[in-house]
């Protein structure tokens, strides 16, 4: 399988004015095409491991041989996490069904989850992401570094799970825009969250328990 630049469903000026259009265009069309491009790279000579989805990819890590390790744990993992970061977004969507009972019943409600969300993404010193993810049929926030995400084994990502959604803090995802005011950037995700995708992989998880 060679990996490709997912398409997006909508323009880099769709987000305005919470994601611009600028960053959205460098990132997605520089950032996340440099990490399909050193993904597929080092995929070449490993036939064992390059027809593999990008999920099961990351989930084999500990099987690749140490030399090609490190770098598809970062490029492969940076290319799963802004495939599904990506389809995270879309204005004018609404927290609704399943979901949003399961966040009131483990937040209390929903001021709080957002509460405990930008906390956990203010603690993630330097780059990496914040995840909403479901394990053991329980939600929880989790932060893991660089490209790491909760598809990876726990000794790799430190946490483990089904990841909902989660937020780049990369600072090349909001610096020009946000510059150093990172929790103005977390908290404008809020308006760009599409929640409709958030709840299909959330009750999609159930069926892959």
């Amino acid at each position: 399988m060679v990996f490709k630049l997912p398409d997006l469903s909508y323009s880099y000026d769709s987000l305005e004015p919470f994601f611009d259009a600028k960053t959205m265009e460098i990132h997605y069309s520089k950032h996340h095409q440099a990490y399909i491009n050193n993904a597929n790279s080092a995929l070449k000579n490993l036939p064992k491991f390059s027809n593999l989805t990008i999920e099961n990819l990351i989930k084999q890590l500990d099987f690749l041989p140490q030399e090609k390790k490190d770098i598809l744990r970062n490029n492969g993992g940076g290319h799963f996490n802004h495939s599904l970061f990506w389809k995270s977004l879309k204005l004018g969507t609404e927290l609704k069904g399943s979901l949003k009972k399961a966040i009131e019943n483990t937040f209390i409600d929903y001021n709080n989850f957002k509460k405990e969300f930008e906390q956990v993404s203010m603690s993630r010193f330097g780059s990496g992401w914040t995840w909403l993810i479901i394990h053991n049929n329980n939600l929880k926030i989790v932060s893991t570094p660089n490209q790491d995400n909760p598809l990876m084994e726990n000794k790799l990502s430190h946490t483990y799970g089904f990841p909902i959604f989660g937020l780049d803090l990369w600072e090349h995802s909001y610096y020009l825009k946000y510059q150093n005011r990172r929790l103005d950037y977390v908290k404008a995700f809020w308006n760009i969250i599409n929640w409709d995708e958030a709840s299909r992989r959330f009750d999609e998880s159930f069926y892959l328990n």
